[in-house]
């Protein structure tokens, strides 16, 4: 057993307190109080840490970023995000491309990020599959925590530009959400017809497998959302028309122009992942970014995480991103939020992560000042009650 004592415990399931512990066991989170609340068997765990008054939270979550994908300072060799050869490659895993020996991974570590959602770039209007992944491990086998996790869609410019560029559709927004639509028919007629094989073995053949249209059944079945890249309101609006269209579960991706039309994404109530902020205005939709939005989001009771979007933010400044929107206007506690509990159950891990609750995986990070404060640091951070990161005093 793992005990963690002395520290203000933030827990982020409504609960905290000011002089508390956590105890692990098996690499779970077995018990949580108040130190007045101190037992005998918690006081005989086999490893104690005493946080010293820090801070004492769940691991950090990025809900949408590339960690793995891109490797850190690697060209073209260690570009592996985008198959921009096909517009349409839902059946690409993130899984099969991911390096855990991406020097990212440290530096995710060392900032308190304890688990990322990582997957393909947005050069293809469907690009595959994204991976919800712990930071820390040498083979990813072993570093999954759900996969797969979402299927990606980009709208907007991205697959245009790329298309554009090899003269081959889509050139439009309009080319954009055909071919989207065209492969969620197909793949609602492929459906159709393994049902009816299933239901008439004898009488119906079974169709001939599709790959593409296979991996898209797991969408279809609402197992896993669609995580839509969208900066612009129109193509909110276009995500969210054809979500509808197919009855799909759908997280919005960057939301750039969310606070431009915040009241009808309250009606709306989707998951919302908002950024990477910390960047320039590097494209015409682009042309609104601020640190505004997610604090503008969340006082409206949305569902806000703040993402990277790694490497266009580095993944270590998730914290900062977080303490820029409070500067910019929202609530400490929702920031706090963004980047874990929210992060957590936007993309439908909160089962195991994103707060300390009994129950859940032992990823715990422990600060020696508040979390949010730009001077602070993790002096700890555990991942499934290990732990992999402990500063040099």
């Amino acid at each position: 057993m793992l005990l963690i004592k002395n520290g203000k415990v933030l827990s982020m399931e409504g609960t905290d307190y000011e002089n508390g512990y956590v105890l692990l066991n098996e690499g779970k989170i077995v018990r949580l109080g108040g130190m007045d609340d101190f037992s005998n068997e918690v006081s005989n765990a086999d490893k104690v840490i005493d946080a010293g008054g820090g801070y004492i939270l769940p691991g950090f979550i990025d809900a949408h970023c590339h960690v793995g994908m891109w490797e850190d300072s690697i060209g073209f060799e260690g570009d592996d995000g985008n198959e921009d050869t096909d517009p349409v490659t839902p059946h690409l895993r993130a899984i099969d491309a991911i390096n855990p020996n991406d020097r990212a991974f440290q530096e995710a570590r060392e900032a308190g990020v304890t688990t990322v959602v990582t997957g393909p770039g947005s050069a293809n209007v469907i690009g595959g599959q994204f991976a919800a992944i712990k930071t820390y491990g040498r083979r990813i086998d072993e570093m999954i925590l759900k996969e797969p996790v979402a299927m990606k869609v980009a709208l907007g410019e991205n697959p245009k530009t790329v298309y554009h560029q090899k003269n081959q559709s889509p050139t439009t927004r309009m080319a954009t959400a055909a071919i989207l639509r065209e492969n969620l028919l197909k793949a609602n007629e492929y459906k159709t017809l393994i049902d009816e094989h299933h239901a008439d073995p004898e009488e119906i053949d079974k169709p001939d497998f599709d790959f593409k249209m296979e991996s898209l059944l797991k969408v279809l079945d609402k197992q896993i959302p669609v995580k839509v890249h969208a900066h612009r309101a129109d193509d909110m609006f276009t995500a969210l028309r054809i979500a509808k269209e197919f009855d799909l579960n759908i997280t919005l991706e960057h939301c750039t122009e969310g606070h431009l039309i915040v009241d009808y994404l309250k009606e709306e109530k989707v998951p919302l992942m908002v950024g990477p902020s910390l960047s320039d205005r590097s494209k015409p939709e682009l042309k609104n970014l601020t640190f505004k939005t997610p604090g503008i989001l969340a006082q409206e009771g949305l569902s806000v995480a703040i993402i990277t979007d790694h490497p266009v933010t580095p993944i270590q400044y998730l914290p900062l991103c977080a303490a820029l929107a409070v500067r910019e206007g929202m609530n400490e506690k929702d920031a706090l939020k963004a980047i874990t509990i929210n992060a957590a159950n936007n993309c439908g891990i909160g089962n195991r992560v994103g707060s300390i609750k009994e129950g859940k995986d032992g990823d715990i990070i422990i600060f020696d000042g508040h979390p949010l404060d730009f001077r602070s640091r993790p002096e700890y951070v555990i991942i499934d009650g290990k732990v992999v990161f402990e500063r040099t005093k």
